[in-house]
């Protein structure tokens, strides 16, 4: 990603500097998370439980911390993505099922991503036979024209668009006390549709290519195990922004949907729903945010897919390769958004109600990725002093073991109702 020039750059500078160096993998991975289809889990959570289960965001955050933190360290310290790991160290039929499930579950959110950009534009009037279309040759040539740092600027001014939301919010006139209390104090109620919920909510916060993208994105940027401690920051910065964004977009739906019982399906219904109770700034607020998430994500997730199949069948790829040079890199990043842009235009495809179900699904993916990661985590012939120590490990764990809870709880209750 950066030239040797810029990464002994990195090894020298100290504070600011340092930081300002580095910082980009963190950022981009955490604030992709808040794509249209966490939105919309953000904005179900809220309309439908109020300020209850706001924790859960704040969990959800924590444990996205955790282990993008991880992937960024082993993306900096063995410059390789995490497929090409899993491949080298585990076998290369664990990593087929790995990278079929990553797969799967990056297709199936990024047509969740164009089905946002669709409903985004719709609220402003624009149809999506002009607006998806319109998108994905965007991105796509973004990726296909650019280096990397204009490629990494772009999606880094991108993310500005998240500020709409908290706008949005105080627009919306929160009862503050009342979310104080639901972000403290952990309820859930037993029900198959909170369990969806509460699973979905883990799923699209700490989303599996999420943890793909941010290990092959710090690799590709040629960092060095010296700017291990500002990547941590960038890391923690761009987490924590995640979850402050998903805290003021289902605080805005409490202070008004859920007061008023308003029931929705998606974001863009959160949008609509919000004119006549908070007014019609909030409400364009909320869907030019929606718009802005979906193009950051609709950008990252094909990005996260070609970086893991280049690693699987061991084809080095950067951003700043040429077509020629990078092919395989290339034409998956156009198939993935190809397919996702066309599955969006089909006019029979149920989109709306599936963003919050392939959140869900994309918790249940999750599982196995993360047991490949804690395993990576305490090898200490790939990371050396970099290891993983106890305290960490048990930290893994125990966050596996609540991602284990949220998807049997969602299993069982699928099965008995």
């Amino acid at each position: 990603m950066t030239a040797p020039g810029a990464t002994r750059t990195v090894a020298k500078a100290t504070g600011l500097a340092g930081l300002l160096a580095v910082l980009g993998p963190g950022l981009l991975a955490g604030l992709s998370d808040d794509d249209p289809a966490g939105i919309t889990t953000y904005s179900v959570l809220g309309a439908d439980h109020g300020y209850r289960l706001l924790w859960l965001i704040v969990v959800s955050t924590a444990a996205l911390i955790l282990f993008h933190d991880l992937g960024a360290r082993l993306g900096v310290v063995t410059g390789q993505g995490l497929i090409g790991l899993i491949r080298d160290r585990y076998g290369v039929r664990l990593a087929a099922a790995a990278l079929g499930l990553l797969v799967l579950a990056n297709l199936g959110t990024t047509c969740a991503e164009f089905a946002g950009i669709a409903a985004g534009f719709e609220l402003l009037g624009i149809p999506r036979a002009v607006s998806v279309p319109t998108a994905a040759v965007g991105v796509s040539l973004l990726v296909l024209r650019g280096n990397f740092h204009r490629i990494e600027h772009v999606l880094m001014a991108l993310s500005a668009v998240f500020l709409t939301y908290i706008g949005a919010t105080f627009l919306s006139g929160p009862d503050w006390g009342a979310a104080a209390a639901g972000l403290v104090t952990p309820s859930m109620p037993l029900t198959r549709d909170a369990v969806v919920l509460a699973t979905a909510t883990v799923g699209t916060t700490l989303a599996p290519w999420g943890l793909s993208f941010i290990q092959s994105y710090a690799a590709d940027k040629k960092l060095t195990p010296v700017a291990l401690r500002f990547e941590t920051v960038d890391v923690v910065v761009g987490a924590t922004l995640t979850g402050v964004i998903g805290c003021f977009v289902a605080i805005a739906n409490a202070a008004t949907l859920h007061l008023h019982g308003i029931h929705i399906e998606d974001a863009a219904d959160a949008s609509r729903a919000l004119e006549p109770l908070a007014g019609n700034l909030a409400s364009t607020l909320f869907a030019v945010g929606l718009i802005g998430a979906a193009i950051l994500a609709a950008s990252i997730l094909p990005l996260s897919t070609a970086y893991s199949v280049c690693e699987f069948v061991g084809f080095e790829a950067a951003l700043d390769d040429t077509f020629a040079e990078a092919k395989v890199f290339y034409v998956t990043y156009g198939l993935v958004a190809g397919i996702g842009a066309a599955v969006v235009l089909i006019p029979s495809v149920p989109l709306v109600p599936v963003l919050v179900l392939t959140q869900a699904v994309n918790a249940v993916l999750l599982l196995p990725l993360l047991f490949f990661m804690r395993g990576l985590a305490g090898d200490r012939s790939l990371l050396g002093p970099h290891v993983a120590g106890h305290r960490l490990q048990w930290a893994y764990g125990i966050t596996i073991g609540l991602v284990g809870v949220c998807v049997a709880g969602l299993l069982v209750l699928s099965v008995i109702g």
